[in-house]
């Protein structure tokens, strides 16, 4: 559809010089009105557009016609130039580009991102012609080796990165660009390098001089090569790799911003992205960087203070992009919060200013009122900044200095002085006092009450010599935080006990930078800081390693509702799909699994949940690990080994994990079952018989669970259960396990059998396992035998494993062991799977081993010590000591069991699990079950 200028006007200059007016009415007779209007207004503020509108009066005439059409046609002839003809074709272009856009800007035709899209697809066009022009030459004369003229078109491996404003395709109207030239070294010898560097080099030169040197007909675009890596020493175009050693190793917070933005323009642009991709860990961090925050905060003082543009607002001669209230504040305002959080999020990684304040009001990082006032003021600020421009093609940013030149801005927009003004220090200020608080940061104070505790100087003062502190910055950071932590500290309901829980964390703790700039953005996180120290040890003690899992609280769904395991998995699988490597999917999953361990046992710590939900959240986060982590560990060994030959395999969950209740500390009960079918072998680079091949396969799983990688382990795996215990193969085929469990199995492999469930693996396989395990249960077993068989079993452990004492919730007569033992044969004597204990006493009970009375009994002291399990591996990975418990851990544990003290709690279980071993006793005692 064609759009003329004249159908899309919607404003009009006023006329500010008529005699100006006057000339440009005589250039364009035949124009219709409304552009006549547009023309005279425009050239009436700016002594630039007139000069334009004298050289392309002409080409304007046809051009209005159809704005759209006639700028792409500017941009694809760019690429067209002969070499020879490019230097003035490329400037020609550009006052035909100019004048256009101004046009339907200043006549409200176009939309900002329209008019600075414009500029920005012309920028790249004139730097593909202008570096290819300076190539060729190159080729021509034999100067970049191994290279023809049929190597332009990817320019021989070299790259032209957009930065900054052109990068995020938001080009100002007079901008300069900013370029990163890089060359691709890995497509020479290496003795043809130092050639291909310096015809690069050459290359580069003559592409800047092409765009930049001004001529009789004019220039392109100012260009500015000095963001590359330590422009001072380095030559104007690089190696990729030299530039990539220098980011990883000496890359600083204001060159990861620049990347948010940068983009291959011209060139090599496969290249181009590849080499950003390298970058990516540079660019955006893991964890949540609220390091970033001060980084900016700096970088914006610097260049106040280096400007000169400090103090109040003042209009007179007020820089709209780096002045107070500025443009540039937005922008940091919104780069800031990306680099904080686009590690984790890749939707944060936009170039874009305005769609990145959309999508952050969207993951809820600012408000959308916020991200709507932001974008409204950035919007205006470059309407203003581009009115400024064109009066005459000056990189300003400047606001006039007299009243004469507020009159022209004015009539540019077709407002009245005082209108503009008032306009202008509304929007300044507005966003001056928005993003001024974000970067002063919010420190909340907590309430005084009374008098100040005064706490132990000994442990304050040792807190400096602890490895949190030896950064200079992280000591700068803590001291800032240091009178809120303590005011906090001090309303603990014994504050010295939380003082010394919380100088235990600080002691453990590695580097405090991060964690500490955390705190300092996020000052609400400190009372959960706090809480868990007092209360968990063994939280405690993974925080501090593990600081980074606060990234969860701040921008994870850490309060919403579970996920489920199927929304885990999904969750895990999109996260390993971004991943660059098999290591790197590895620990990626050590991330995410830790980050979600930590929710649950916070969430149980502060109340938010029970025993019950925890052990059913921590066994559906075990068991999409296994279900996400499982065909990537099968997919990689496929690469040296082929397919897995047959149907693949399955993990069968056993015992906790095939129950599907886990605690804080679990390891892992797992079996693998494969059908290779008729398939002797696998085929692929280094064929393996098929059940070494499985073999191999689960040892490489075992791996990928247990391995310390730099993000520590998964889970602890068992896998005593499968047949023959640690004597047999570690895989077993479906055909095998199936005939020992039907012709060799003990009874208490039977009894295990009952709670397996298959967790990850092929659907169809998984089906068939879980089938036959259905089939073997409902084998006759007699009761007799089965009774008898855990009547000898429960003595056999009673002499091997004795009671740690009453606070152990596993291990003795009625606690979790002997009654999951016990519910076990009662469902094996009705013949079923009983994932869940209750159901195994229910069956139990229907099969008359129990009375309703002995079934109440059994679940009420299972129920107590499920909770004292699962609280105190919260609390402790190792046997409970009550006695090392603070006032706040002694707390958590006596309301998990719905008690006031741990004298109560230690009286209650003591009844529940006597009157639970004597239930067990009399159903044990002889064949008949209840004695």
């Amino acid at each position: 559809m064609t759009l003329s200028l004249a159908s899309q006007i919607t404003r009009i200059p006023r006329i500010f010089d008529q005699d100006r007016a006057r000339d440009a009415l005589a250039l364009v007779p035949d124009a219709p009105a409304e552009v006549r209007d547009l023309v005279a207004g425009a050239a009436a503020c700016a002594p630039y557009l007139l000069s334009l509108l004298e050289k392309e009066s002409a080409w304007l005439g046809q051009a209005v016609e159809d704005p759209a059409k006639a700028v792409q046609a500017v941009i694809e002839g760019a690429a067209a130039l002969p070499y020879s003809e490019v230097g003035d074709g490329l400037r020609r272009g550009k006052r035909r580009l100019a004048l256009m856009t101004a046009l339907c800007d200043l006549g409200g035709a176009w939309s900002l991102e329209q008019v600075t899209g414009a500029l920005t697809d012309y920028a790249d066009a004139a730097c593909g012609a202008a570096l290819r022009a300076g190539l060729a030459p190159q080729i021509a004369r034999g100067k970049l080796p191994g290279m023809s003229e049929d190597d332009l078109a990817d320019a021989g491996g070299m790259v032209v990165l957009a930065m900054g404003k052109m990068g995020a395709r938001e080009l100002n109207y007079s901008s300069d660009i900013d370029l990163i030239c890089l060359f691709d070294e890995t497509r020479f010898e290496v003795d043809d390098f130092h050639a291909a560097r310096t015809a690069f080099v050459r290359a580069t030169r003559a592409m800047s001089g092409t765009l930049s040197d001004l001529t009789g007909a004019g220039y392109v675009f100012r260009t500015d090569l000095r963001l590359r890596p330590d422009p001072a020493v380095t030559p104007v175009c690089m190696a990729m790799e030299a530039a990539e050693r220098y980011y990883e190793s000496l890359g600083r917070t204001w060159e990861r911003a620049a990347y948010i933005k940068a983009r291959p323009c011209a060139g090599d642009l496969d290249a181009g992205a590849r080499f950003i991709k390298t970058l990516r860990p540079f660019i955006w961090r893991r964890h949540l960087d609220f390091a970033a925050i001060q980084d900016a905060h700096d970088m914006r003082l610097a260049i106040r203070e280096h400007k000169g543009l400090g103090g109040p607002i003042t209009l007179p001669g007020h820089n709209m992009k780096l002045g107070r209230g500025g443009i540039r504040e937005i922008e940091f305002f919104t780069q800031t919060r990306q680099l904080i959080a686009g590690g984790r999020d890749p939707e944060l990684r936009g170039r874009g200013t305005c769609a990145n304040l959309e999508i952050l009001a969207q993951k809820n990082w600012i408000p959308t009122e916020v991200a709507q006032s932001l974008t409204d003021h950035y919007r205006a600020h470059r309407t203003v900044e581009h009115r400024l421009q064109m009066v005459r093609d000056a990189q300003t940013h400047d606001l006039p200095q007299s009243k004469e030149g507020f009159a022209r801005l004015a009539a540019m927009m077709d407002l009245e002085v005082p209108d503009l003004e008032a306009d202008l220090h509304r929007r300044l200020s507005d966003v001056h006092e928005t993003t001024e608080g974000f970067f002063a940061g919010t420190q909340s104070k907590a309430k005084a009450t009374g008098e100040a505790h005064r706490f132990d100087m000994q442990v304050l003062d040792r807190w400096h010599s602890y490895p949190a502190f030896r950064s200079e910055r992280g000591a700068e950071i803590f001291e800032r935080l240091k009178p809120d932590l303590l005011a906090r500290l001090a309303h603990a309901a014994k504050p010295d006990e939380a003082l010394l829980a919380f100088d235990g964390f600080l002691e453990r703790l590695p580097a405090g930078v991060q964690l500490f700039s955390l705190l300092n953005a996020n000052p609400q996180l400190a009372d959960l800081l706090i809480d868990v120290v007092s209360t968990s040890p063994a939280l405690a003690k993974h925080l501090s390693r593990n600081a980074a899992v606060f990234d969860a609280v701040i921008g994870g769904d850490f309060f919403s509702d579970w996920p489920g395991e199927a929304g885990l998995r999904e969750a895990l699988s999109t996260v390993l799909a971004q991943e660059p490597s098999y290591e790197a999917q590895l620990d990626g999953t050590r991330r995410w699994a830790r980050e979600w361990h930590f929710r649950i046992g916070v969430h149980l710590l502060r109340g938010l949940t029970n025993a019950e939900t925890a052990g059913l959240q921590y066994a559906d986060l075990a068991r999409a690990v296994l279900g996400a982590l499982w065909p990537v560990v099968t997919d990689e060994f496929a690469t040296r080994y082929g397919a897995p030959p047959g149907r693949g395999a399955v993990l069968l969950g056993m015992g906790s994990l095939g129950a599907g209740r886990l605690n804080a500390t679990s390891d892992l009960d797992l079996l693998v079952i494969y059908d290779p079918l008729d398939q002797d072998a696998s085929e692929g680079k280094r064929s393996l018989p098929s059940r070494t091949y499985y073999a191999r396969l689960t040892q490489a799983m075992i791996t990928a669970m247990t391995a310390p990688m730099s993000q520590g382990k998964l889970y602890e795996i068992d896998m005593r259960l499968r047949p023959s215990g640690n004597q047999g193969p570690v895989a077993t085929s479906l055909a095998s396990f199936e005939s020992y469990q039907k012709t060799q199995a003990w009874v208490w492999e039977h009894l295990a059998l009952t709670r397996a469930s298959v967790v990850a693996g092929p659907e169809a396989l998984g089906a068939d396992v879980d089938l036959m395990c259905a089939q073997v249960l409902a084998l006759s077993s007699p009761q007799e035998k089965v009774v008898a068989e855990v009547a000898d079993m429960r003595d056999r452990i009673a002499a091997s494993k004795a009671v740690a004492g009453p606070w152990d919730a596993k291990i003795g007569p009625g606690r979790l062991q002997d009654i999951e033992l016990f519910a076990q044969s009662g469902a094996l004597i009705a013949g079923r799977a009983a994932h869940r204990i209750l159901d195994g006493i229910e069956a139990a009970l229907a099969k008359g081993l129990i009375d309703d009375a002995g079934a109440q009994t059994l679940r009420r002291a299972y129920d107590a010590c499920w909770q004292l399990q699962c609280a105190g591996k919260l609390l402790s990975p190792d046997a409970l000591d009550t006695g090392a418990l603070g006032q706040a851990g002694a707390a958590f544990l006596a309301r998990a069991l719905g008690c006031d003290t741990l004298d109560e709690v230690e009286a209650q279980m003591e009844q529940k699990c006597t009157a639970a071993a004597a239930v067990i006793t009399a159903a044990l005692a002889g064949p008949e079950g209840v004695a």
